[in-house]
C-alpha cells in the first residue's frame, strides 16, 4: 500500500491539480510551519484559521475548489486568513488513523472528513476538535452521531443517500440498457457504509426484477480479477466508495475494454471516459460544508448544528462512450440529463 510522505503528496498527487490548488499548497503546504502561519498573522491582523482536509484517496479538483469557493463567500480566503492542511492516501484504509491523529497533533480548528472512511477514524482520534462530515451515508447507522437533529458531540456534517439512489441507478441503467437482467455490483467491504450500500441495490433490484452479483475488492489489485467475475453481467452498478473514486480511471477503463455499461454515483467518472452517472452533486455538498466550518469557527457546537442531506442531483451521460458500446441514449434520458457529454 503506498502512502505518499507528506512532501510528496504535494509533488505527485497533487502536482495533476490546477496551477491554483498547486498555488495553493506552495503557500500552505500540506503541513503548514509554524513559520508560514506567522507570515500570514504578519501579513494581516486575523486570525489564520487551520482547516484539516481528511480523505482516503486524493480529493478531486473540483472538491476542493467547491470547498475553498465556500469559504471565500464567507470571507476566509486560503493562503491569507486560512490554511488547508490535507491528509489522504492513495485510497487504502490502513492509515487513516495514523493521519487522524496526526491533524489532531497539528492543531487544526476543524476537520473537514470526506466520506466515512475519513469520518470514522477523525471521531476516534479526537473529542474535542470539531469535525464536519461530508458524503457519509447514514451517520446513524455506522455510530458518527446519536441523531441527525441534535448531532451531539463534536461532530457534524452532510450526509449522502446512497442506498435510496441505487434503485435510481438501476432504472436510469435499465433505460439505457433495456435488455438488463443480471447486474454486477462493485463493493469495498472495508468501506463502513458498504454493507448498507449493497442492501439498498439488492433490495431496488429485486423491486426492478434484476439479478444483482456481488463483487467485493479489497485494493486496486483485485480490480482485473474482479471484472473476469463480471463476465455474463448485462451491466456494472459501482457503489459510492472512496477507493473507486480515486482510481476512476482504471476503473473506466477495464468497464470499456470489458465493453460493460455501467452506472456511476460521481460525475467524475463520466468526466474520465465513463457511460453514465446519477448522484449527489458533490460540488454543491462541499460548498455547503463551508457553512458548517464557518459556524464553528464562529463559535457554533457542531452538538447544535443538524446533519443535512442533501437537495442537490445530477444526471451525466456520456455519448462517446455510449456509442462505443453500441447503445443509444434515448430521448427520455437526453431530456432529463443535467449534461451530456459529447
Amino acid at each position: 500500500m503506498a502512502i505518499y510522505p507528506i512532501g510528496d503528496l504535494g509533488r505527485r498527487a497533487l502536482l495533476r491539480m490546477s496551477r491554483g490548488l498547486a498555488a495553493l499548497l506552495a503557500i500552505a503546504g500540506v503541513i503548514s510551519s509554524p513559520g508560514t502561519v506567522a507570515q500570514a498573522q504578519d501579513h494581516s491582523a486575523e486570525k489564520v484559521y487551520r482547516i484539516g482536509f481528511l480523505r482516503a484517496g486524493p480529493p478531486p479538483k473540483t472538491w476542493v475548489d467547491a470547498l475553498e469557493q465556500g469559504l471565500r463567500e464567507r470571507g476566509y480566503i486560503v493562503g491569507e486568513n486560512a490554511v488547508i492542511e490535507f491528509r489522504f492516501t492513495d485510497g487504502s484504509l490502513d492509515q487513516m488513523p495514523q493521519l487522524a491523529e496526526d491533524l489532531v497533533r497539528s492543531n487544526v480548528d476543524v476537520i473537514v472528513a470526506s466520506s466515512s472512511p475519513a469520518a470514522v477514524p477523525a471521531k476516534k482520534a479526537t473529542t474535542s476538535v470539531p469535525i464536519v462530515f461530508v458524503n457519509v451515508f447514514d451517520p446513524l447507522a455506522i455510530g458518527l452521531v446519536p441523531s441527525l437533529a441534535r448531532p451531539g458531540g463534536n461532530v457534524t456534517g452532510l450526509s449522502s443517500t446512497s442506498a435510496e439512489l441505487a434503485g435510481k441507478r438501476l432504472q436510469l441503467l435499465k433505460e439505457l440498457v433495456p435488455r438488463l437482467k443480471r447486474v454486477a455490483v462493485l463493493s469495498h467491504p472495508a468501506t463502513p457504509s458498504n454493507a448498507k450500500q449493497l442492501e439498498g441495490a439488492e433490495v431496488a433490484a429485486r423491486a426492478l426484477g434484476i439479478d444483482v452479483q456481488p463483487v467485493p475488492v479489497r485494493d486496486p489489485n483485485d480490480f482485473d480479477a474482479a471484472f473476469e467475475a463480471t463476465r455474463g453481467a448485462d451491466g456494472l452498478l459501482l457503489l459510492d466508495i472512496a477507493l473507486f473514486t480515486t482510481h476512476r480511471d482504471r476503473l473506466v477503463g477495464l468497464a470499456a475494454t470489458n465493453r460493460l455499461p455501467a452506472i456511476y454515483g460521481y460525475r467524475e467518472m463520466v468526466e474520465a471516459g465513463g457511460l453514465m452517472s446519477y448522484g449527489v452533486s458533490f460540488a454543491d455538498m462541499y460548498r455547503r460544508a463551508a457553512t458548517y466550518v464557518d459556524k464553528i469557527l464562529k463559535g457554533a457546537k457542531p452538538a447544535d448544528l443538524p446533519v443535512e442531506e442533501p437537495t442537490k442531483f445530477e444526471l451525466l451521460i456520456n455519448v462517446r462512450a455510449a456509442e462505443a458500446l453500441g447503445l443509444t441514449i434515448p430521448s427520455s434520458l437526453a431530456m432529463i440529463a443535467d449534461q451530456v457529454i459529447e
